[in-house]
């Protein structure tokens, strides 16, 4: 997952700042919908705008995990101006075009990724009919497509860290502290077919820390729009100034858990071990959703990650014959396992079509990747997106296929690259077939998260750290009842699947009913049926070719009417 926000120059450009300076009016925007069909501008119904269920549980029908993600991007850059701005998030082209003509922008910013760039380009020629006044920032990791500048009609084509940039364009002093803006992380959120509620303090807080990853994998696009490899932006350098941001939105979201949106939030030890002093001394039982390579991981014990609230962790398993840096030295199985018997919740993330990978070789790959049995498992083509040194080296190469359309190069679909071993239709069977064999053998995410908590919950249930022993219970009472119930439903439905892991499912039902109050076990014989009842619903639903898209969101700052 990446910030995609205005960023630096790309381009030489007639002027630095806007003649308004901070009282210039401001659009910024995200592209436009649908994102979940197929259309002329480039969306896809296999790329819908949710990441979980596009990257992660696609194959698990209506135990898939569903929810969408606001444009943190341009939240920070709005939150960090003093300009009136407006920011559009999931807008319909109507209400875009609504927008630009109700109110005098003198300054619109698009931002995007690759796959959107033919909504960026009809962006483009909308803001010029109906607003010509307006001068057009592009921005995001679209901005790294090769001859960007002939393809859409903007002013400035930009990259990079966002927020430094536009207060340039404005006027404004760049080396101010950041402000963070108060994001819940996930809205919308649906599984079994039922849309869950949203209440008050009930969904994490997005935390964003620093943007770029050191690693430089040659793949990754976070790393080159940031950098490269071993640069980063830190926005709070020290674990003093994380724990203020984290109690500021505790204060003003009412949570006490967070998403760290932090490429390798582990690699920065003394941040996070400050970190840990402050919520220590001030009793703090927070829990924290965090990316970090193997490697990083390892510089930790167990007890410190527990300590420090981790409960959730996004690590990249590649190919052991990959030689990636992160990966090095590391058992990445045992690893996973002593994770998860520590009630951390594992996000395991792995490359399909690597160079050394064959017909031949590339099954036990992935049988290896999904033996780690991981709470949530993303399967990723191996993709050169422009911009990276793989797509550099592909270029070189030759290998570039040069009839794919930016709209699928995303990663889910098929190689945008001619593959040593493997075509480009098999790419996508070999995808497939990943993430249908980590259901079929591991079962529904669901189920494995409910059980690496109950992991959690007997082994520190009575740990004499009073802020892990709150951390657990919370999390385990709030729970309970509900995951008796969910287990119960995907104990029946997926006899269908594997009878094997419906049994394993069983059994932990019955673990969840002697750890649970009363109520609670009493709960499952109630709701269980209903879900059960609301899954198969939602799976006739889908095989019906139903899809979801996010709400259009409207949010104005500084603002003053013309």
């Amino acid at each position: 997952m990446e910030i995609h926000s205005v960023g630096e120059e790309l381009r030489p450009c007639s002027r630095q700042q806007h003649p308004k300076g901070a009282k210039a009016r401001i659009l910024l925007s995200s592209v436009f919908g649908p994102y979940a069909q197929d259309d002329e501008f480039g969306s896809r119904s296999i790329n819908p705008m949710e990441l979980y269920h596009n990257q992660v549980t696609r194959a698990q029908g209506s135990f898939s995990l569903r929810m969408f993600h606001r444009s943190w991007g341009i939240m920070l850059i709005q939150a960090n101006i003093s300009a009136p701005c407006t920011v559009l998030d999931f807008p319909t082209r109507d209400d875009f075009a609504r927008e630009l003509t109700a109110h005098r922008y003198d300054i619109v910013g698009i931002s995007s990724i690759i796959v959107n760039v033919s909504k960026v380009r009809e962006m483009c020629r909308m803001t010029r009919r109906l607003s010509p006044h307006s001068e057009i920032v592009v921005g995001g990791h679209v901005a790294a497509i090769p001859g960007i500048e002939t393809m859409i009609d903007a002013d400035h084509i930009v990259r990079g860290e966002g927020v430094s940039w536009m207060r340039r364009y404005l006027g404004e002093d760049e080396s101010k502290p950041i402000r963070h803006p108060a994001i819940v992380s996930g809205m919308q959120t649906r599984i079994m077919g039922i849309r869950l509620p949203e209440r008050e303090g009930a969904t994490a807080a997005t935390i964003i820390p620093s943007v770029g990853c050191p690693m430089g994998c040659n793949f990754c696009t976070t790393s080159v729009f940031f950098g490269g490899k071993g640069k980063f932006v830190n926005f709070f350098e020290t674990g003093d100034e994380l724990f203020d941001v984290m109690q500021q939105m505790e204060s003003e979201l009412k949570v006490q858990s967070f998403f760290v949106m932090d490429e390798n939030f582990l690699l920065h030890r003394e941040r996070a071990m400050r970190l840990l002093e402050r919520m220590k001394q001030a009793g703090k039982s927070w829990t924290m959703s965090v990316f970090a390579s193997a490697n990083a991981i390892r510089k930790y014990s167990m007890q410190e990650l527990v300590e420090l609230g981790v409960s959730w962790l996004w690590m990249g398993l590649e190919s052991p014959h990959a030689g990636y840096t992160k990966l090095q030295g590391a058992d990445t199985r045992e690893l996973t396992r002593e994770l998860r018997e520590h009630g951390i919740r594992v996000q395991g993330s792995t490359i399909i079509g690597l160079e050394h990978h064959t017909p031949e070789n590339i099954i036990a790959e992935i049988e290896h990747a999904v033996s780690h049995d991981t709470d949530f498992h993303q399967f990723m083509l191996y993709t050169p997106v422009p911009g990276t040194p793989l797509y550099q080296q592909m270029a070189q190469e030759g290998r570039m296929l040069g009839d794919v359309d930016y709209a699928d190069v995303h990663g889910q679909f098929k190689f945008n690259f001619k593959h040593a071993a493997i075509s480009r239709e098999d790419s996508k069977r070999f995808l497939d077939w990943a993430f249908w064999r980590d259901f079929e053998l591991n079962g529904p995410s669901l189920y494995r998260i409910a059980r690496t908590l109950l992991c959690g919950w007997q082994r520190y249930k009575d740990w004499p750290d009073a802020r892990v022993r709150e951390r657990f219970a919370r999390e385990m009472g709030r729970l309970s009842g509900v995951y008796g119930s969910a287990l119960w439903a995907m104990e029946h439905e997926f006899k269908k699947v594997n009878r094997r892991v419906s049994e394993q499912i069983r059994a932990l039902r019955k673990e969840f009913k002697t750890e649970s109050s009363m109520a609670s076990r009493m709960l499952p014989a109630a709701l269980g049926p209903v879900l059960l009842w609301t899954t198969r619903r939602e799976s006739r639903r889908l095989a019906r070719g139903k899809t979801y898209e996010p709400p259009t969101i409207l949010e104005r700052s500084n603002w003053v009417e013309a």
